[in-house]
């Protein structure tokens, strides 16, 4: 059946004044694009029901607007989502979205994640973060190190992620602190997050504050990132302060640091031997797990409870008394050289205990040398660390 005269010519009519082709199928244009008009299937008898199309015009419910808004074309979109991608690292699925929500302005996209970033990373910040790194760094004064983490070793190997605790390190150097040598400063989360620190990538650049810098961060990593604290270690008024970090990707991180400091008596003495066997140190207390300095270090409650586990397995023997009492003692003794760093021995050369190695060093300087300070510290521990260190006994001792 075909179309009375007084139905189609208006439809035509209409259409020529939109500058729509009749039947012209799918339009991709600049404008707003309407789906295809079609001029059949309409009965003169048959009145127009527009109450059945969504967006009627002049009466007449037979344009679908489609949500084609963007004057950018298909590789043009690709490679704004390729460029706003370099820029910030987030997952392609929330750059793309960005760029879509912003009508396809990459820099009003930027900003948009940027802003999206804040409300993911408190998202993020309930799920366990215990990969990470940590990150040293020193000037003549004081050796600090700090732990950033993460919830992968995949993040943790990240460059931008490597960068901003080196970065957080280097700012950590910054704060003031009473000196004191004979501990290990702890410092906490909350000393940290209103620091300023500058940043220079191509993807996280410019000054902002610790916990700005970490926010954004997490948005572009797509995990929880948190501090984990950190501590600062002063040097010796004569002497070293040697550091030590393993399993380093780069310098100044890695997942495991050793902090030593070395006295010397006598000021005038040299001291590249004693730098030299600081290295070594350093690097002692990293492989060989020290928890205490010297015996005297060793809490009577560590004690007491080493030696009731002790004299409990001798006793489980049947022997006498007396010979349970020397299982006790001789094993007490090999507790001590596995806790004890002055106790222990050198693990690059093991003719050689610590105390030796520290009598043979100052024979050679000429002058007295004895540990001031160490610090052995892991990813995954820094709170807990800093945890110990609030109890009044020396950080060594609280491991």
């Amino acid at each position: 059946m075909g179309f009375s005269r007084g139905v189609k010519r208006p439809i035509e009519m209409l259409c020529k004044r939109l500058n729509i082709p009749v039947n012209s199928g799918h339009t991709y244009s600049n404008g707003p694009v309407y789906r295809e008009i079609s001029c059949t299937g309409f009965s003169e008898n048959k009145p127009i029901d527009s109450s059945n199309y969504s967006n009627p015009i002049c009466g007449f419910g037979i344009f679908f607007s489609r949500s084609y808004s963007s004057q950018a074309s298909a590789p043009e979109q690709i490679n704004l989502i390729k460029q706003l991608r370099e820029r910030t690292s987030a997952p392609i699925k929330d750059v793309k979205s960005a760029l879509i929500a912003c009508d396809w302005d990459i820099e009003s996209a930027q900003k948009e994640l940027r802003k999206r970033g804040v409300v993911l990373a408190s998202k993020k910040s309930s799920r366990i973060a215990a990969e990470g790194v940590l990150a040293l760094a020193q000037n003549k004064e004081k050796t600090v190190v700090v732990e950033l983490n993460c919830e992968t070793d995949f993040v943790a190997r990240n460059e931008i992620f490597q960068l901003t605790a080196l970065s957080l390190a280097k700012s950590a150097l910054l704060l003031e602190g009473s000196k004191q040598s004979y501990l290990t400063v702890p410092v906490g989360p909350e000393c940290l997050e209103d620091l300023k620190m500058n940043l220079d990538h191509p993807k996280l650049n410019g000054e902002k504050t610790v916990q700005n810098a970490i926010t954004e961060l997490a948005a572009m990593m797509g995990e929880n990132v948190r501090l984990g604290g950190g501590f600062t270690m002063y040097a010796p008024s004569y002497g070293v302060l040697s550091t030590y970090l393993h399993q380093s990707s780069q310098p100044g991180v890695g997942r495991i640091a050793g902090l030593l400091s070395l006295e010397v008596e006598d000021h005038n003495a040299p001291t590249d031997a004693v730098q030299r066997v600081g290295s070594e140190l350093a690097m002692h207390v990293v492989a060989a797990k020290p928890l205490f300095l010297a015996k005297e270090d060793v809490s009577s409650d560590a004690l007491g409870h080493e030696r009731e586990i002790l004299k409990s397995q001798a006793e489980s023997t049947g022997k006498s008394q007396m010979a349970i009492d020397k299982i006790v003692e001789g094993r007490l003794r090999k507790y001590f050289e596995e806790v004890v760093l002055m106790e222990q021995k050198f693990v690059v050369d093991d003719t050689l205990n610590i105390k030796t190695l520290l009598n043979n060093v100052s024979k050679e300087v000429g002058s007295p040398v004895k540990i001031g300070n160490f610090l052995r510290m892991e990813v995954g521990e820094g709170l807990r660390r800093l945890e110990a260190s609030s109890k009044t006994e020396p950080l060594a001792e609280a491991a």
